[in-house]
This record gives structure tokens, sequence and C-alpha cells, in this order.
């Protein structure tokens, strides 16, 4: 599968480059679903990074897993994960236990690769310090900005907020304080005036 092409109108959301080995002392990866490919061409450019990496990996919410494919790549350490929130706790103390000369990447989709970018932040490691390959789904994190209740994985626009149950306009504002898409409320003044739910993310 080719790179995610994203949308290049939306200024606030980041960009994203291509995986690229570069010399360190360890290799902290971190993919989900079809991020699991370019984790692959990683170790296709430099098969010597298999004894200093680590990597989590978090099968797609479409489906797709890649797991037993990236365990035959033999790196030091391979964690599979049912979901970030899951691998969190191991993300962030790989990131808290960082030393000189690591290396980060996050691969697969957006929501992932803000939630590790703002991990990484947190754990006091420059904003530039990740490197990042968008591949697959373009389902987005959205955070609602009425409960503050994030849903992962939104396909269609409006969509019903998984926490408060309101019906939710998508905006194509990204925080990445948030690694979310802010949800707003489509029918406040007009209540059950929900236009039909196109699938806009895939």
């Amino acid at each position: 599968m080719t790179q995610t092409q994203s949308d290049e109108i939306m200024k606030s959301r980041p960009r994203y480059g291509v995986l690229s080995y570069r010399p360190g002392s360890t290799h902290f990866i971190v993919a989900d679903g079809e991020g699991g490919e370019a984790v692959q061409s990683l170790f296709a450019q430099a098969p010597e990074i298999a004894t200093t990496a680590h990597i989590v990996y978090i099968p797609g919410a479409n489906g797709t897993d890649l797991s037993a494919a990236l365990e035959t790549l033999g790196a030091a350490v391979f964690r599979k994960a049912p979901s970030y929130g899951a691998a969190r706790q191991r993300i962030q103390k790989v990131l808290g236990d960082a030393h000189m000369g690591l290396q980060l990447y996050a691969a697969g989709t957006e929501g992932l690769i803000g939630q590790v970018q703002r991990d990484a932040v947190e754990a006091g490691l420059p904003h530039d310090a990740l490197q990042t390959e968008q591949r697959g789904s373009l389902a987005r994190r959205v955070q609602c900005v009425h409960c503050k209740g994030i849903t992962e994985n939104v396909t269609t626009d409006p969509f019903v907020c998984s926490h408060c149950g309101l019906n939710l306009f998508v905006r194509d504002h990204y925080s990445r304080r948030l690694a979310a898409f802010q949800g707003v409320c489509i029918d406040a003044e007009d209540p059950g005036e929900v236009p039909p739910a196109v699938e806009r993310f895939k």
C-alpha cells in the first residue's frame, strides 16, 4: 500500500514524511495497521536496526494485522497491543527512560502518530525528534467540544459522540495537544435536524 495522502489545505494538520534510518543507540518504533508496512520498509533499508529495535504494534481498526510479519523482522523487543490506550503505559515508560541517541518513529494512522507525538513531548523529547509516516485509514480521532470525550476511528460526518450521544459535525481543525480533530453539535439550534451521515474519512 502506498503512503496515505492527506488534505494539503488544512493548515493545522501536521505534515508527514517517510521513515528513514538514522544511527542511534535505540530505535523505538510505534505503528498501527498499515503502518507496519512502513516498518518493514525501514528494516529493509537498514537490517542492522533489528539489534536495537523496540517495536510496539497495534492492529488496525479496519482489521489490518501485520504483527506476524513484523515479528519475523527480528527486533530486540516486539510487543503487540490491542489499542494505543493499552500500550500507552509501555510507550510512556520507554520515552521516560530514554537516553541520548534514542531514535523515535511512528507509522500508521494520524490518530496514532498524534498520540505518540503528544507523549514524546510530555516526556521532554523535542518536537522534531519523531519521524512519522502516515499509512492506511484516514479515520479521524475526534474530541467532542461539549463533553470533551474522544471518539476513535471516526469515518463519517456527521457522527454520534460515543460519550454523550450528541450529533457532531467534524471540523477541519486538528489539535496537536489533544492529537484529535474537533466535533461540534450539528443540531444545537434545531434538535433532530441532522443531515445523513456521509463517509468522508476512509
